[in-house]
């Protein structure tokens, strides 16, 4: 079948932490040759668009503009913006994550903020969380990034932002909202942002529980590349099938060849 645009994860799909994975960066340069529509769609938070395109170039030799990048940082904005609850917030995250919602006009508050939104943080402190858990059980509303427990790397599975957020869903007795993949909200905000309709594009990752069950979910086609966090073994057993498994992205047939 032939898509109109796609939808990529990258770490993990393009690169694998701090690790190339050529096939990425050749599937990248022929969506780029066809002037096929793409959106990297990550949920990594700890880096802004603008960083990680200039990471993109830099360390992987892949081109692109920021706008072609939406994280959940991004989605997580979009998302309160909508809610409208208010504008005080208490983030645990990183630089890209706290500056974003910052600049967006968000207000810093620790004792009474409206939300409490956790990304991944390789700083966090106990001190941190305890600001965090009473604010949640203080009333504001508890959103989490990304549900991913875990970072594929070169090192091997680091914990995640998941992990962070059970952590607090286990302090609080509050289930938080979720922005990231799998998860319609930064799903429904990609699609505006590519100007397309699910129907019309496929969902590319090497995660089965955040970008491929983005497309189970929201009813769309997915492709499972075996380069990162779920391994060929496990798919026999995976409870729906994605529509597509490959080992490489240089295997994929765009449907003009």
């Amino acid at each position: 079948m032939t898509y109109k645009g796609y939808l990529i994860d990258l770490d993990g799909t393009i690169y694998l932490g701090n690790a190339p994975i050529p096939a990425g960066k050749r599937f990248v340069e022929a969506l780029q040759r066809r002037q096929l529509p793409f959106l990297f769609v990550t949920n990594n938070t700890t880096k802004t668009p603008e960083t990680v395109a200039h990471r993109l170039a830099t360390e992987f030799d892949i081109h692109v503009a920021a706008d072609k990048i939406y994280t959940a940082s991004l989605a997580t904005i979009d998302y309160m913006h909508d809610d409208k609850k208010g504008n005080k917030v208490y983030v645990i995250g990183e630089t890209g994550l706290i500056d974003s919602i910052l600049s967006a006009g968000f207000e810093w508050d620790e004792k009474n903020p409206d939300y409490v939104v956790v990304g991944l943080d390789s700083q966090v402190t106990y001190e941190k969380l305890t600001i965090a858990t009473l604010a949640i059980q203080n009333g504001a509303t508890f959103i989490g990034t990304n549900p991913d427990k875990n970072i594929p790397t070169e090192r091997g599975l680091l914990p995640g932002a998941g992990s962070l957020i059970s952590l607090l869903e286990t302090a609080t007795r509050v289930r938080p909202i979720f922005i990231g993949k799998p998860e319609a909200i930064i799903i429904e905000k990609a699609l505006e942002h590519i100007g397309l309709t699910k129907e019309e594009v496929i969902m590319v990752g090497d995660n089965y529980e955040t970008d491929i069950r983005s497309g189970i979910n929201n009813g769309m086609d997915s492709l499972l590349v075996l380069s990162g966090f779920t391994p060929k073994a496990a798919v026999p057993s995976l409870p729906v099938a994605p529509t597509y498994v490959l080992d490489s992205l240089d295997e994929w047939n765009f449907g003009d060849e």
